[in-house]
């Protein structure tokens, strides 16, 4: 590892503990802040290993940081730690680094740049894929946006927990990205789901099927990790569909803003509305499967 870093992470919930501790682990001096108290406390008593100090608040967290990480849950919660009146930038160093790794519009990403310009303080907007298992086993890879020299600014505290940092453009790009892959595997969802009740409804093996497909031009990362689990009616992991939609509506908006039509995205939406009716909101987006039916039953 390079020279080790003073690392503020703000948001320790199932992506952002999970990166914290891969961050502590990797050597760096870590302080944490979590808008829950209790959350905090308990991710350090699941890392006593690591030494760590806990801040009352993202000032305090983020004060002589090199890098100050985000990992929060949408565009509101991004503007109170970063922009509040006890924000992050109320104290960030000039020549800092500011990291964003939660999910959010493109609009804040582009607002929260402007401000860390004025501040000169490097930032990257980094949103993330590769889900809870990827933040555990430290494989996560990263869309970045952002100046050149912000990216490599924060590539020796990021690399300890991704398996891929991709440059994708100027501020609000790696948000922009997270977009497109969202519109694109909830589309192979959609239609993975399908695909299993109509081999069901076919009385065929649904392993001999999984054999016989997955090697070709139908395979795909949700095909070879939720096929076996879909047909079990197993959907605990991770990625729950009350965050799919909110990822599906950031997605919309920038389309309208852009003048881009996305009809077959906003249709697999409201198959996730379905399935939140359903009681399926905190299960993982592979429980789109559950809105049809089997052959024989309603």
């Amino acid at each position: 590892m390079s020279q080790p870093l003073n690392v503020s992470f703000l948001g320790l919930g199932v992506m952002g503990g999970a990166i914290a501790r891969h961050i502590g682990q990797a050597g760096h001096t870590l302080s944490i802040y979590n808008r829950t108290p209790a959350r905090a406390a308990r991710w350090q008593e699941a890392n006593p290993g690591l030494a760590v100090r806990v801040a009352h608040s993202p000032a305090e967290a983020a004060e002589g940081a090199d890098v100050v990480l985000t990992c929060v849950g949408n565009d509101d919660d991004l503007a109170d730690v970063v922009l509040g009146p006890t924000g992050a930038f109320s104290s960030i160093r000039k020549g800092a680094t500011f990291i964003d790794h939660t999910t959010v519009s493109a609009r804040i990403a582009r607002q929260i740049a402007v401000e860390a310009r004025d501040l000169m303080v490097h930032c990257v907007d980094a949103p993330v894929t590769g889900g809870q298992a990827g933040a555990e086993n430290g494989t996560l890879t990263v869309m970045c946006g952002g100046r050149a020299e912000a990216i490599e600014a924060g590539r020796s505290v990021m690399s300890a927990y991704t398996k891929r940092i991709v440059h994708v453009g100027k501020a609000g790009a790696g948000q922009t990205t997270k977009m497109v892959n969202q519109i694109a595997f909830s589309g192979i969802l959609a239609t993975l789901s399908e695909a299993m009740r109509f081999a069901e409804a076919a009385h065929l093996d649904l392993d001999k099927v999984f054999e016989a497909i997955s090697g070709g031009a139908a395979q795909s990362w949700q095909m070879d990790n939720r096929w076996k689990t879909m047909c079990e009616d197993s959907f605990d992991f991770g990625f729950a569909i009350d965050w799919m939609r909110k990822d599906m509506g950031l997605a919309m908006d920038e389309g309208r803003s852009l003048g881009v039509s996305l009809p077959v995205a906003a249709l697999i939406d409201q198959f996730y509305a379905e399935v939140q009716a359903m009681g399926g909101g905190r299960q993982d987006t592979s429980a789109l499967v559950r809105r049809l039916p089997r052959k024989g039953t309603t």
